[in-house]
């Protein structure tokens, strides 16, 4: 039974992060900040409640923060009754992600040799600067992402931000999912899954 909520908190959050874009667009033209944000929340609380109770199990633990902060940025939206908190969830999220992936660049093992270890454990040299390289190209893009998620939140229109944030920045992440996989493909054959 708890398995099967944290499936389903899982996809909700999933369908929720996918459509977030969409629905705060909706929202604020159709009802405004304060209940755009309720309606989110609604969203978003049950996968964040089921990602805290997993913090202590779970691996990568830093990534399950995300629906946390999200939480807290509709909350402060709600309770200020100000749109600027909901558009900001796309760059904030860019931000931690860049400070989750950025980190382990420092402090070690890559995000991405994290991630090819659950499949691989037992990595070469070559595939741990591969790793390594992905890792650094990924907060890049969480650089690039979020700052323009940002100017679009303050100097666009709604509908901008909305086909940017929904459309366009979920495109260059499946482009650069493919380019890594077909590099990946390229030089080590079938080898480990390293970017997810």
């Amino acid at each position: 039974m708890r398995r099967r909520l944290a499936q389903l908190t899982g996809a909700i959050l999933g369908l929720a992060v996918i459509a977030y874009p969409v629905a705060v667009y909706a929202g604020l033209r159709q009802f405004g900040p304060r209940t755009a944000a309720l309606v989110l929340l609604a969203l978003f609380v049950p996968a964040a409640i089921v990602r805290v109770a997993k913090l202590k199990s779970e691996k990568l633990s830093t990534l399950a923060f995300l629906p946390l902060v999200t939480v807290g940025l509709l909350t402060v939206s709600a309770l200020l009754d100000a749109g600027g908190f909901i558009l900001a969830v796309p760059t904030v999220m860019n931000l931690l992600l860049l400070v989750a992936f950025g980190s382990t660049l420092r402090y070690g093992p890559p995000m991405i040799e994290r991630f090819a270890r659950l499949q691989e454990p037992d990595l070469t040299p070559e595939k741990v600067r591969w790793c390594r390289t992905w890792t650094c190209i990924w907060c890049g893009f969480f650089v690039v992402n979020g700052g323009l998620a940002a100017i679009l939140a303050v100097a666009a229109p709604l509908e901008v931000w909305t086909a940017y944030t929904g459309l366009v920045a979920y495109g260059l992440m499946g482009v650069l999912f493919a380019v890594e996989w077909t590099l990946r493909r390229l030089r080590f054959g079938g080898a480990v899954e390293v970017s997810r």
